[in-house]
């Protein structure tokens, strides 16, 4: 079939969406399902800036997909709005560390977001680019909150230098206040941080549970009434969602990727409902999508610790152990010259692996031996090999070790 017969068989039939945009990450509804105590927590800590003061920095905690950006864009949305009827003045900066890892890109990022004017992605000291955000924001009275999602992603990469920076930022300051907003999906988050910044942060912490089948249900029926024409998907197919994404950690966004490729699936193949079936289908592209964005996205290190876990169970050694990927490991950091990490490190990201679900980990006696972590691959290889072998480096470890697919 040709491109323009591609088009052609799509414009004949009449779209069942009537407005995607709302299945997007970015779109926050008018009303979050589920979410009202962690909602009213945050309202209660940011309250303050209503009487001018100061509101607690708020850490946030939960897996990926238990509304914690969204909790935040709403009530800061809700705050900005009750501001400018009694004649306050707030502003927020929103970054995301998970592509912003180093301390330079995160300091231009609230830049970019509070207008302090254009900063060169490289070159300047940071120093100076924390210099410009203190003089921008001190201009005028007033409260400004700075969001950083994925938070633990800068701290694991880069250090917490400039989390230690903006916690204390306000002695800095003689007309504005800063307040921050930390978001992460590490429940253990804190241990990374030096006791400096603990002793800096003076934080609320709100944790997010993740959701149950019957919760994202009521999530997928709002989005769906929103987003599709009406009587255009199936109340099962809804239902079939939830309990897959309630299976994966209770991940709203999950349940929210199937139902938009479960669309896209249905218009593709000329059906005017959605149903069951375009479900299962969007199960399986969702997942290989999703498994490559998460690996192209980790941290050099963990990318390395990954390759090596690949090349031990293409090797066919039987159990994967932390030795085995150790060795493997350190191999390939001598190939591409790279100094490896300590095995105390190599433990926090095989742990950060497991958390992701790329990876399963089961503690082992080996008797006399001592103990081992046992790892099994729990994504699909093919979709990591795929990331691996679009990078010129880590395809030419491929090849040279001569690893091949099972």
């Amino acid at each position: 079939m040709s491109v323009d017969e591609i088009f052609d068989k799509l414009l004949s039939h009449e779209s069942i969406f009537k407005n995607k945009k709302v299945l997007s990450h970015d779109y926050v509804p008018d009303e979050l399902p589920h979410r009202e105590g962690e909602i009213r927590k945050l309202a209660y800590i940011l309250a303050t800036a209503l009487r001018g003061g100061k509101p607690s920095n708020v850490f946030m905690y939960g897996k990926t997909g238990t509304g914690k950006t969204a909790v935040a864009r709403y009530v800061l949305k809700k705050l900005t709005e009750r501001g400018e009827k009694i004649g306050l003045e707030f502003a927020y900066a929103y970054v995301n560390c998970r592509y912003r890892k180093t301390n330079y890109r995160v300091l231009v990022k609230i830049c970019e977001e509070l207008n302090c004017g254009n900063i060169p992605e490289t070159g300047l000291p940071a120093d100076v680019i924390f210099d410009r955000i203190i003089k921008h924001i001190d201009k005028k009275e007033r409260l400004v909150i700075i969001i950083l999602d994925e938070l633990d992603w800068l701290v694991k990469s880069s250090g917490d230098d400039v989390l230690y920076q903006l916690t204390r930022i306000n002695n800095e300051l003689e007309n504005a206040q800063v307040s921050l907003i930390g978001i992460t999906n590490d429940l253990k988050f804190r241990e990374y941080l030096d006791s400096r910044v603990l002793s800096s942060l003076s934080e609320e912490s709100i944790v997010f549970s993740p959701y149950n089948a019957h919760q994202l249900y009521d999530i997928l029926k709002q989005r769906a009434d929103m987003a599709f024409k009406e009587g255009t998907v199936s109340d099962e197919a809804l239902r079939l969602a939830a309990a897959i994404a309630a299976q994966e950690h209770g991940d709203a966004r999950r349940a929210i990727d199937l139902l938009r490729v479960a669309g896209e699936i249905a218009e593709r193949e000329g059906d005017t409902k959605l149903l069951e079936k375009h479900i299962i289908k969007a199960k399986d592209e969702v997942e290989k999508d999703l498994i490559e964005a998460i690996v192209r996205d980790l941290p050099l290190q963990e990318q390395l610790i990954l390759l090596a876990i690949v090349m031990v169970k293409t090797k066919g050694n039987g159990r994967i152990t932390t030795g085995l990927v150790k060795k493997t490991y350190e191999n390939i950091c001598a190939e591409l010259g790279y100094r490896p990490v300590t095995l105390r490190r190599i433990n926090d990201i095989l742990s950060d692996l497991e958390m992701l679900g790329i990876i399963s980990a089961q503690v082992t006696s080996l008797g006399r031996y001592g103990r081992t972590k046992v790892i099994n691959l729990e994504a699909p290889l093919r979709s990591i090999l795929k990331v691996f072998e679009r990078d010129e480096n880590f395809s030419h470890v491929l090849e040279s070790f001569k690893i091949n697919e099972h």
